[in-house]
């Protein structure tokens, strides 16, 4: 049996109610999503769904080699659905590989996309899906303006996503992050049409996920739906939805960590992930202006620079935030302050073994010193609560770097 939600939400006057739990679910916001344990053996029958008899099955490279892979081959060829598998990704995929995906995908013909892994392949599989037989470039789609309308809709393949991780929230996104090795600097490549047609939310798939790599993903998913919670911008939906995933992080990343057979924990976390993803239309911030920068010069994981670098983005936004953190602190069952909060951080980044200093995985060299500029100009700054300059970007990037809060 797998148990879909469950957890405590505390009512105004302080009683506790207990989620029903279900064995599957179907949901349909924002896309077609196939929710439950074992729900992975229904992908020949989605595939059918959306027209595609000849998919390109986009992963990583770890992914490509693991038993789940053999599994789900075995799932296909049962129902006679070929599987080609294009693993060429790194995790931070560039625009190579993306161009190497599209070689694939023309010369085997192929009529859609299954992308499946962590939000490297996630994107990767969006991006060689919406540019494979487009007449523009990659790079003509980054998120700017109307770049969308330079690809023609009607030429973009049909996506079905299937999250490993649960972190990014690629599966529910309308975008792909993609390195741009010329200039160093990750793209975001945007069209409605990204969007995954289909998605199967099965935990089972995430339970062989490491400890550090289920405590780095737990923490991008807490990280978009904490900076979509602080945005300024108006959207009471996202906000919603922004505070309710934050609950659920706080309630399932450490037993995720700890025991990663936990279905129950595994679950809530990829809905977390899922719920941080919506959300964050509402806007990003601080952590992404400097994780993006310092994933595509420094080829770092994403979700782990912005846990690290979380408690110093909330101090450097406390001015702003001090109300909307205490309130949060209050929904999630702790002291409803700003310090409580930022005190609770800091503890489950120790409890799930979150190094305190950028310094533990990176290197400062003659790039260093400019993430700053490259901040102010990446997209998620529009979203902060407060307009850093270079400057102040830089400051905080040093104090994260030497572990001073």
């Amino acid at each position: 049996m797998s148990l879909i939600y469950s957890g405590t939400l505390r009512s105004p006057i302080n009683r506790e109610k207990k989620f029903t739990s279900m064995t599957n679910a179907n949901w349909h916001y924002p896309t077609k999503i196939i929710v439950g344990a074992g729900r992975i053996a229904e992908l020949p029958v989605l595939c059918n769904d959306l027209g595609i008899s000849n998919p390109l099955l986009v992963t990583d490279p770890g992914i490509a080699n693991l038993p789940m892979m053999q599994s789900i081959k075995n799932i296909c060829a049962q129902s006679n659905l070929p599987i080609v598998v294009f693993s060429q990704i790194k995790p931070n995929p560039t625009g190579q590989n993306i161009e190497d995906g599209v070689t694939t995908y023309l010369a085997g013909d192929h009529d859609g996309i299954v992308a499946l892994g962590g939000g490297s392949a996630l994107d990767a599989g969006k991006a060689i899906g919406l540019i494979a037989r487009q007449k523009c470039r990659l790079w003509a789609l980054e998120d700017a303006g109307d770049n969308d309308k330079n690809a023609d809709p009607d030429l973009i393949a049909p996506i079905l996503a299937i999250p490993t991780t649960a972190g990014t929230g690629s599966e529910v996104g309308r975008a792909g992050l993609i390195v741009n090795e010329a200039e160093q600097r990750k793209v975001i490549i945007f069209h409605p049409k990204m969007l995954p047609s289909s998605v199967i939310l099965d935990p089972e798939l995430t339970v062989g996920l490491p400890p550090h790599i289920t405590a780095a993903t737990g923490m991008d998913a807490l990280s978009h739906c904490l900076e979509a919670w602080c945005a300024p911008n108006f959207h009471p939906m996202a906000e919603g939805i922004a505070l309710e995933g934050i609950r659920l992080v706080r309630h399932n990343i450490e037993t995720a960590v700890e025991d990663g057979s936990d279905i129950e924990a595994r679950l809530n976390m990829l809905v977390a992930s899922m719920m941080g993803a919506t959300a964050f239309q509402r806007g990003l911030g601080a952590m992404h202006a400097l994780a993006h920068p310092l994933g595509a010069v420094y080829d770092a994981h994403h979700g782990l620079l912005n846990a690290i670098l979380m408690p110093y983005v909330l101090k450097a936004n406390q001015s702003a935030i001090d109300e909307k953190i205490a309130r949060l602190a209050g929904y999630i069952g702790i002291e409803s302050s700003f310090s409580g909060f930022l005190d609770w951080v800091l503890t489950l980044r120790g409890r799930i073994g979150i190094p305190h200093a950028l310094s533990s995985v990176i290197e400062q060299d003659e790039v260093f010193s400019q993430i700053g500029e490259m901040a102010i100009v990446d997209p998620s700054a529009g979203g902060n609560p407060i307009a850093f300059s270079a400057g102040e970007y830089q400051a905080i990037l040093d104090d994260a770097y030497h572990g001073r809060l």
